[in-house]
């Protein structure tokens, strides 16, 4: 089994072959299909996350341990399953919830996982897909798929799902009457955008800092692109919204954009952070209740939120996000083309590329 590991944080990956692991119990093993290349394994690679003042929250003091290999958005072929894992069979294709978590807690019991303190995340806490094989610990988390083609199915599972639970947490009422702000035009804002669409949702106005992200979130059916950096980006947004904006989701989640949301928020509207660029924002704590904003982070879905996606996805199938499939040889060059921007819509690591 050949799998691209961190060893060090901020150098590059390592090719490790050893050998590929049997299932037992409920174990179930996939073939690696598709692998998504997500913005979070640059955090996760890096070692850190940036919490503002020149403060970082260390991953090793989470729970992370080196080597890892990464990779948490997943598509594969089971090809053994252990003697206890009922549901599945070799040849049956799956996407891998990769959210999982102790299954014991109050927060597992309520099938809320991906909120889990103890969790055993896909590509975090334990190997992900950045390899040719992956090992599932039970048939519960291997979602049919069906028609969808593995390279779109693969994102799903952190961006679509990610996405699709920050949606809901505004609610599909405010979705169907107003345009919503999506900051960030990258895979994420792009999978988001068309997520939106297949909820009924009236539309969006999305914010890049980049002109081609921008283009392509219009060409993507986007109501408006705005560069947040602009001047006059607050007014340009408030016109675009119709003279109110009621509800805006953060897939960047900066100190400047996390601001720049809730100055453009009418009141009584929600501001949902999705993103983990880093930083800090002060808020009057007044303008909670005079201004009844409601400000909500959203961390990954569930389970159940997973299937609901793709339920929606295979009954509506969702417009194109632009997807570069590469081979798993091309790991580090992905994570440096991600890093400096010049990915439009999503990377894939795929077994033929």
């Amino acid at each position: 089994m050949r799998s691209f590991q961190v060893r060090a944080c901020g150098e590059p990956l390592v090719c490790i072959e050893t050998t590929t692991p049997k299932p037992q119990g409920t174990e179930v093993l996939l073939r690696l299909l598709a692998a998504g290349v997500c913005h979070s394994d640059l955090h996760i690679w890096e070692g850190y996350y940036d919490i503002g003042g020149g403060q970082r929250i260390n991953l090793a003091d989470r729970g992370v341990s080196l080597p890892l290999t990464m990779g948490h958005e997943n598509v594969g072929e089971v090809v053994a399953v252990g003697p206890d894992a009922e549901g599945v069979k070799v040849g049956d294709r799956r996407i891998a919830f990769p959210w999982m978590g102790c299954g014991s807690c109050a927060v597992c019991r309520r099938e809320e996982e991906n909120l889990c303190t103890s969790p055993r995340f896909l590509g975090v806490f334990r190997a992900g897909g950045y390899s040719d094989h992956l090992m599932m610990p039970h048939p519960r988390y291997l979602i049919d798929y069906g028609n969808i083609p593995a390279e779109q199915a693969a994102p799903l599972a952190c961006s679509g799902v990610t996405t699709y639970s920050a949606l809901k947490k505004i609610g599909r009422d405010v979705l169907a009457r107003e345009p919503v702000v999506i900051v960030g035009a990258g895979g994420l804002g792009l999978i988001c955008l068309s997520i939106l669409k297949a909820m009924g949702g009236r539309g969006a106005i999305v914010l890049d800092i980049d002109a081609r992200k921008r283009e392509a979130a219009m060409q993507a059916g986007a109501l408006a692109a705005i560069d947040p950096n602009a001047p006059g980006a607050r007014e340009q947004i408030v016109k675009a919204a119709g003279g109110a904006l009621w509800a805006a989701v953060d897939l960047v989640g900066s100190s400047s954009t996390v601001q720049l949301c809730i100055d453009c928020l009418t009141k009584g509207g929600t501001l949902i952070v999705v993103g983990l660029f880093g930083g800090a924002v002060t808020i009057p704590t007044p303008y909670l209740p005079l201004r009844a904003l409601a400000l909500r982070g959203s961390y990954t879905g569930s389970l159940a939120e997973l299937k609901e996606l793709v339920a929606l996805v295979r009954d509506a199938p969702l417009p194109y996000v632009p997807t570069r499939v590469r081979p798993l040889d091309d790991a580090n060059a992905a994570l440096a083309d991600l890093k400096a921007g010049r990915v439009i819509g999503r990377q894939v690591l795929g077994p033929g590329g």
